[in-house]
């Protein structure tokens, strides 16, 4: 039962092989040019001396391959700075339980539910049901507290097996149903990875989630 308290593209070894390619091969051109450019100054005719703007047009030519490969070089060593700095941010996550709106790890233990009914609602039961979808017992709580205590027991007071668990907080107006909502619990993080730009955490539940949907964190057992 529940006791009412107050109140989810290219890796970085690949983007960094290929930057190393790309850099690899402007230097290589930068050296050729260099040679290229030597051989042809030491040989140029005296009678018909290389034409002063087209000496100017190498030169320029020269500098840019050259500001390429350095900025190339800086932009390879702010990649691995930064990629360094995404494992440090990532590793911080693992093994803390997170509080998410997502399915939770239930183990016989106690677990806490977060939820708040609608405004308006005079009534507030939280549906809770096993992985297959099953409602398993449906306990009418508090609707202005926003968290509640579910005791892991079915509606016939007998405990539930452990396994993953969802829990749904419906809000009622007089006999309407004006919502439902998800209520979020705490579950482990198992892993952690940037997806498009986003920080995705794998839960003990096994379910995914984005980091932005994280509203609470405790540390792991």
């Amino acid at each position: 039962m529940i006791a009412p308290t107050q109140r989810n593209s290219q890796t970085p070894v690949q983007s960094q092989i290929a930057n190393t390619q790309k850099s690899s091969g402007l230097a290589s051109d930068f050296e050729t040019f260099l040679k290229m450019l030597t051989v042809q100054a030491q040989n140029q005719d005296p009678l018909k001396p290389l034409d002063a703007s087209e000496y100017a047009s190498q030169l320029a030519q020269f500098s840019m391959v050259e500001q390429q490969v350095q900025t190339n070089d800086l932009l390879s060593a702010l990649s691995q700075t930064l990629g360094g700095a995404n494992l440090d941010k990532l590793g911080k996550w693992i093994g803390m339980n997170v509080r998410t709106p997502s399915a939770f790890s239930f183990d016989g233990e106690p677990v806490d539910l977060f939820a708040k009914a609608e405004p308006a609602a005079d009534k507030a039961v939280m549906v809770i049901r096993e992985s297959g979808g099953t409602v398993v017992d449906r306990i009418t709580v508090s609707t202005t507290d926003t968290k509640s205590v579910w005791s892991g027991k079915g509606s016939d007071g007998q405990p539930l097996a452990a396994g993953n668990y969802t829990a749904t907080l419906e809000s009622y107006g007089g006999d309407k149903l004006l919502s439902q909502q998800l209520a979020a619990a705490y579950n482990q993080v198992v892993e952690a990875q940037i997806s498009e730009n986003q920080v995705m955490l794998t839960l003990v539940s096994g379910h995914v989630v984005s980091a932005t949907t994280v509203t609470g964190v405790r540390a792991g057992a």
